[in-house]
């Protein structure tokens, strides 16, 4: 009885190879019929679709004026995003100037939504070693910004420069702006 069992076993593994084999030569045939699948050129579903780059031009820096403290204090000078209007606050003397609104101009793909990053504070650093702060920087635009039709968007942005204490000099700083497609 052993034996039978293992005679049926070997004759089903022969079965089953043999389909096998059968399998892959009726396959082979019709292959061969139609042409060789490897010779043939691979054909592409979709051909791949093309966005336009993003890109970032600064239009506009942001400019606070010229100011002095009138003693040890701080103060501070709050540039409006919309207008470019500035107020001066605290034991700052306003020494005149225009102040004006930092403005940014963003090229892509029509229609796309963007989402754009900026940082809330920054430092700037003045020629003679002191530092000053851009706080609460804050921007024109809507909830979900999106290109026009001719793939551009334009934004005004501001902020508040926060002078603490004595320090002197033409402040210079960098604000950075990162824009990514939804």
């Amino acid at each position: 009885m052993f034996v039978d069992t293992l005679n049926m076993v070997q004759i089903k593994l022969t079965v089953c190879v043999t389909a096998s084999i059968f399998m892959l030569i009726s396959l082979s045939n019709s292959v061969n019929a139609h042409g060789c699948r490897l010779c043939d050129k691979p054909q592409t579903r979709e051909k791949q679709e093309t966005i336009a780059p993003i890109k970032i031009e600064i239009t506009t820096n942001l400019n606070f004026s010229r100011a002095a403290l009138s003693g040890r204090g701080q103060g501070r000078i709050a540039v409006n995003e919309r207008n470019g209007q500035k107020q001066v606050v605290g034991q700052l003397v306003d020494l005149g100037g225009y102040a004006v609104a930092g403005s940014v101009r963003i090229t892509g793909e029509p229609g796309r939504t963007v989402y754009i990053e900026m940082p809330s504070t920054i430092t700037m650093r003045s020629n003679k070693g002191g530092q000053v702060d851009i706080q609460s920087i804050r921007t024109d635009l809507p909830p979900l910004p999106r290109l026009d039709f001719s793939g551009e968007l334009r934004f005004s942005f501001g902020g508040d420069l926060v002078i603490n204490g004595d320090v002197s000099g033409r402040f210079r700083g960098r604000i950075p702006i990162t824009v990514n497609y939804e």
